[in-house]
């Protein structure tokens, strides 16, 4: 199977506000996404012995340096002709929020061309018999072909793919940041901006320098990969065997719906998507995650409730239920917590595992591409007065049960 190739998009027509790449893309590859096989190959290539590239990776994964001109263990003239090959960090850190009494960290990311990504560290303190953990949520694209309405990044259109080293960074800077406290990061999850799927063979070599135990060396079961539903990237992660958890973003059980708040389902529809899971599932052993996103009279009903417990039924996985944050392009809100707990309560009652998420750092725009969007700016009160009216027609036609008329989105690829 070949990679899933995106195409630039703009999904929904006139709210484009991804700033453009501003200036030319650095060239050189990051260090982080060298395998230690071909770190050692550019070192022997060169006749400098063996110990030298040890000593890089150390510096790379070690948790402590920022830079090369940090490294002290390498003579002056390597660091130049390593610098002059390969960068050693592939994103900047250009604004810090906190929120949640610390608990939330918010980091924007500004890549070498001057796009940004956004990456969210959560902390959570030991509690019960729980463990003290350290959540990262990372981005893998610059910006999102798939075009979800009620998500922020959906609003700022496709950029590019991320490198691996693009990818990986996100980790070490957070990374960084803990061990400055003497903490580890415990988990990361792939949500952050972009779909994952669609950038599968990068995000599959990030995941294995995170898990390798001569690099990051993270467990694969405390890495979580998402999709808003690639069915051909799904099947490509069961054909691997992965260890780590998928989650799928599924927001609707019901097609016309689903069709709206995630328009790749226009591709490959919700049953195929839960098929795609379950075999995923069945292969690995390991439970799948779904999300839902609670959108306040959008996708919150009794009938949705039944018609997601009937789609999982006898399914290994576990719901996430999640209120929708504030976005400013669109016309709906969040369902009051009361009706999210009446809708966990009817799944469970079917028997489907679920749990309430309540969100963390909405004061920062901690959700998917706030932040990224708040710096490209606003667009025009038209555009998004045509958008809401929009989103209204669309929304009402869905839940009298009709498909969607719109296109699939650009890039999402084909079987």
């Amino acid at each position: 199977m070949t990679e899933l190739q995106p195409q630039v998009v703009v999904p929904f027509r006139g709210l484009r506000l991804a700033p453009s790449a501003t200036t030319p893309r650095d060239e050189r590859p990051g260090l982080a996404g060298l395998t230690t096989d071909e770190l050692a190959g550019w070192f022997a290539e060169r006749g400098h012995p063996a110990f030298r590239a040890r000593q890089v990776a150390n510096a790379v994964w070690g948790h402590r340096h920022a830079s090369l001109d940090e490294v002290t263990t390498l003579p002056v003239p390597l660091k130049e002709e390593l610098g002059a090959a390969f960068r050693f960090d592939t994103v900047e850190d250009s604004e810090l929020r906190l929120a949640d009494g610390g608990l939330t960290e918010k980091a924007l990311h500004r890549l070498s061309d001057g796009l940004l990504v956004e990456s969210v560290l959560m902390h959570y303190p030991a509690r019960g018999g729980a463990r003290e953990r350290h959540t990262l949520c990372i981005s893998s694209q610059a910006g999102c072909a798939v075009g979800c309405p009620f998500c922020a990044t959906g609003e700022l259109g496709y950029e590019r793919d991320l490198e691996t080293a693009e990818i990986v960074d996100q980790v070490r800077h957070a990374a960084r940041r803990l061990a400055r406290d003497g903490k580890r990061l415990t988990n990361v999850v792939f949500m952050g901006m972009g779909e994952p799927l669609l950038n599968l063979d990068r995000v599959l070599e990030s995941i294995a320098a995170l898990n390798d135990a001569d690099r990051f060396g993270l467990g694969a079961r405390h890495i979580t990969v998402s999709t808003s539903g690639v069915v051909p990237g799904i099947r490509r992660l069961t054909a691997l065997g992965p260890q780590f958890t998928l989650a799928v973003s599924l927001h609707a059980a019901r097609n016309a719906l689903r069709d709206v708040l995630v328009p790749l389902n226009r591709r490959w529809p919700v049953e195929q998507v839960v098929e795609a899971a379950r075999e995923h599932a069945e292969t690995t052993g390991r439970r799948v995650t779904y999300e839902v996103t609670m959108i306040d009279g959008i996708n919150d009903t009794d009938e949705d409730a039944d018609a997601l417990a009937e789609l999982l039924r006898g399914e290994h996985a576990h719901v996430n239920l999640i209120p929708m944050n504030a976005v400013a392009h669109t016309p709906w809100t969040a369902t009051p917590l009361p009706r999210v707990e009446q809708f966990a309560a009817r799944l469970r009652s079917a028997g489907v595992a679920t749990t309430i998420r309540i969100n963390r750092g909405m004061e920062i725009g901690a959700a998917c591409g706030q932040l990224a969007a708040e710096h490209a700016g606003q667009p025009a009160p038209i555009v998004v007065q045509r958008r809401r009216e929009r989103l209204v027609d669309e929304s009402a036609r869905a839940l009298r049960g009709e498909r969607s008329d719109e296109p699939v989105p650009v890039g999402v690829g084909d079987d």
